[in-house]
């Protein structure tokens, strides 16, 4: 294995390196960065590759996006029919050097022969998602890095079915860019090769006109209502990304003609430079939206992050002020919502999703319906491979969602798309104001009805080589560890998701999980309480996520208090072990 300084020098002497990557390499003077952007190559985890930009193998550039996408052309053939003429679909957000990776995907795909479909200007990852299934493309890249800082970016890898690729394709994906041994000297067409191939095919307004044709069918109102004018102020931001021209769009065609967006975000911008993080999940990121809807008053603040595959919303309180709902209880509401206006013919072969860390309110909401709820992975992946499945068993999927801002209404698209979820929002906040409710009484109902769930999560970030031995010992000794209970709560059973195997305490019986292999480790905690810990698959973090269920939600806010308090002084204790 070659040392970091190895593959920096080879870098460092490569006399063809492109010069933007050249000159930002001689910049570094810090041993410990250059030893960080060159010790290991970008992790292809969670469906693709993302991380900072800048020169070497641990950074996102030129070099990187051709090895994935080089693995990539060679993998397709050996697991797709028709790859040339069926192409890849590829789109991108309004990141830093998106355009640039969307166009280099294209240069060393069309060395293979296979046809590129390249949108002509950004756009959102749920409508790549549908130009895959609509185009019968082989496969889709998306070039985004989600909601992280400015300075990351990513590749995203779809499969033909729209959907982010299963754990086995990616499996497979990646041991086909581990036969490239050299990312600097991957075939690439220059931009006069590339046109005169043939190979390079922009996409205009069809698509995203297709896409706006499939959100009517999602609402659940009735027609001739639906083309009614509507009377709900609704205040929009697109945090600088990619979603105003679809969700302005689709609210038009829908008659909610009262849409206030918040224009200094309407414009997309790589720096994000109105707020801290272009993150929907952080309150800081509605300010400016806060301030609009003071303004305009008003029922509704809609925000997507910028490559509009999550939506936040706010709505007013009890006191009148904005409030975000976090992603389990927008995700509750609208479940509720569907299921409250869907023909009951449908309940006992409907199916809605969720994953092991998204609340348990949802499906208790299920539940009370007659629906059942499947669990899976965390990852929209996971939920979209399922949808996948029932196109076989007949079954029917009604909503999915994860505790992560992300939902799908419907399957013609096969990831988180929050520009349906926007829709269907203020559709249902509009049915509540008819009957004289905001979502935050609606969802005070539902808690009054099930139980008050209530959530949490907390990340440990430990940057660079030592934060990642720091993450495995830590998740090494939790699975060793014999808890007997965690704040008060008793233990219950141990789900490890590495091992695939339940350990219920009570009789020390164990049964199988039947879910993919994942590091992860769940405690089942008595009183419906719950605590998952999860490395993240794309950052340098270790996730905790907690569950309760309280008489009250004072009584929820004091138990899930507890509960991240004593597993803070768990952690601290395995972390002075390891120090």
């Amino acid at each position: 294995m070659r040392s970091w300084k190895e593959v920096y020098q080879r870098w460092h002497s490569f006399e063809q390196l492109d010069e933007q990557v050249q000159l930002e390499l001689r910049k570094i003077n810090d041993t410990s960065l250059l030893e960080d952007a060159f010790y290991k190559e970008l992790t292809f985890g969670t469906g693709g590759i993302r991380g900072v930009l800048g020169p070497g193998t641990n950074r996102m550039n030129v070099y990187t996006v051709r090895k994935v996408v080089e693995g990539l052309a060679n993998y397709l053939p050996y697991h797709r029919v028709n790859v040339k003429d069926r192409g890849v679909v590829i789109a991108y957000d309004s990141r830093y050097m998106s355009k640039e990776f969307a166009l280099e995907a294209a240069r060393v795909l069309s060395v293979h022969g296979i046809k590129a479909y390249v949108f002509e200007s950004l756009r959102p990852t749920p409508l790549l998602s549908f130009a895959v299934r609509y185009l019968g493309a082989a496969c889709g890249i998306m070039i985004t890095a989600s909601h992280n800082p400015p300075e990351y970016n990513g590749l995203k890898v779809y499969n033909e079915d729209g959907g982010q690729i299963t754990p086995t394709e990616s499996d497979q994906i990646v041991a086909a860019i581990n036969e490239i041994e050299d990312e600097l000297t991957v075939p690439f067409l220059n931009d006069e090769e590339l046109a005169e191939s043939g190979l390079l095919h922009w996409i205009g307004k069809e698509i995203d006109n297709a896409y706006l044709e499939r959100i009517n069918y999602i609402s659940r109102m009735d027609p001739a209502k639906r083309m009614q004018d509507k009377d709900l102020q609704i205040v929009f931001t697109p945090l600088h990304g990619t979603s105003y021209d679809l969700v302005t769009s689709a609210l038009e065609q829908m008659r909610f003609l009262n849409v206030h967006v918040v224009t200094e975000q309407a414009i997309p911008d790589p720096d994000f430079s109105t707020v801290e993080s272009p993150n929907p999940e952080e309150h800081q990121a509605f300010a400016l939206a806060e301030e609009l809807g003071d303004k305009v008053d008003a029922d509704i603040l809609l925000g997507t992050d910028p490559d509009a595959d999550r939506l936040g919303v706010a709505v007013k309180n009890g006191y009148g002020e904005f409030q975000v709902l976090t992603g389990n209880q927008l995700g509750s509401l609208l479940l509720d919502y569907i299921l409250r206006h869907s023909n009951p013919n449908v309940y006992k072969n409907a199916k809605m999703i969720k994953t092991v860390v998204t609340t348990e309110l949802g499906r208790a909401i299920a539940d009370s319906y007659h629906v059942e709820t499947l669990e899976t992975l965390t990852g929209f992946k996971y939920i979209g491979e399922k949808i996948h499945q029932f196109d076989a068993s007949g079954e029917t999927f009604i909503f999915g969602f994860e505790e992560s801002y992300g939902y799908l209404v419907s399957g013609f698209v096969r990831d988180k798309d929050a520009i349906q979820a926007a829709i269907i929002t203020a559709e249902m906040a509009y049915y509540w104001k008819q009957r004289g409710k905001t979502l935050f009484d609606a969802l005070h109902d539902l808690y009054e009805t099930h139980g008050f769930y209530l959530e949490g999560m907390s990340s440990l970030t430990l940057k660079g080589k030592e934060g990642a031995k720091q993450i495995s010992f830590i998740m090494s000794e939790i699975r060793n560890m014999e808890l007997t209970n965690v704040a008060g709560f008793k233990m219950k059973a141990v789900e490890d998701y590495l091992t695939s195997e339940k350990l219920n305490l009570e009789d020390n019986s164990k049964a199988p999980i039947d879910l993919p292999k994942e590091n992860m480790v769940k405690l089942m905690l008595d009183e419906k309480a719950w605590v998952c810990l999860r490395p993240s698959g794309t950052e340098p973090k270790l996730k905790t996520y907690y569950g309760v269920c309280g008489k009250n939600r004072k009584d929820s806010e004091e138990k899930l208090a507890k509960l991240k308090e004593a597993m803070a002084n768990i952690m601290d204790k395995i972390m002075t072990v390891k120090a």
